[in-house]
């Protein structure tokens, strides 16, 4: 039977444990809704690690949407290499600031609707920000979260979206803010997409263990 409360009480003290994703680092380090909305744009499709080394880059340069103003696109690409797609993202983050400007009197925008009208944001980079920038319910959900929450049998959804959908309907909106987090470290660390450490797993009795192919 999943039991979502006890995984999630089990979880917040498993991940802990871990490297924490740079989205929640760079939060935990400046409370800045513009930083951590710019680390969540670089951060798609690339590796923390990677992540982590590009932002450092940038943020010895770039502290608000002005300094963007500053630099060109060419600059941008040589401080955010080496993320996935870094020339398209250079090109979100020079479009940034006046798209800030018209639309939002130069704030970050908190709400979904706002957000994914900014260069570079989807959905599920506007729901992170959301949750992480202004601590407002939203239920962020990348490849980790919709294989998690259908591996130990929550939902049944076949892609990331339905899985917010299903989500938003079913997952006690106290949990919201941090299911992003905690299954993020998770899957990075423990629930992994190919040979998961099952045999381990501190929830594994709340898992129905769907798709999982046993080697052990």
């Amino acid at each position: 039977m999943v039991i979502v409360d006890e995984i999630y009480k089990i979880l917040s003290k498993e991940v802990p444990k871990y490297q924490v994703p740079i989205v929640e680092l760079v939060e935990a380090q400046t409370k800045d809704p513009f930083k951590i909305l710019i680390t969540t744009i670089l951060s798609a499709r690339t590796k923390d690690k990677t992540t982590a080394f590009a932002v450092n880059k940038l943020f010895k340069k770039v502290n608000n949407a002005n300094d963007l103003n500053k630099l060109k696109i060419s600059e941008i690409e040589k401080l955010i290499y080496p993320v996935g797609f870094y020339r398209n993202k250079a090109k979100f983050l020079k479009k940034l600031p006046g798209v800030l400007d018209n639309e939002f009197n130069g704030e970050i925008p908190a709400e979904i609707d706002g957000l994914v009208k900014l260069p570079g944001v989807g959905r599920k980079t506007a729901n992170l920000v959301r949750a992480v920038a202004f601590q407002k319910p939203a239920i962020c959900v990348d490849v980790h979260v919709h294989r998690i929450s259908n591996r130990f049998g929550y939902v049944k959804t076949k892609t990331p979206f339905e899985t917010e959908m299903a989500l938003r309907k079913k997952l006690p909106k106290k949990y919201w803010l941090k299911w992003n987090y905690l299954l993020v470290a998770f899957g990075q660390n423990l629930c992994r997409p190919i040979s998961p450490h099952c045999y381990e797993c501190p929830i594994k009795k709340y898992c129905k263990q769907v798709g999982v192919k046993i080697s052990r």
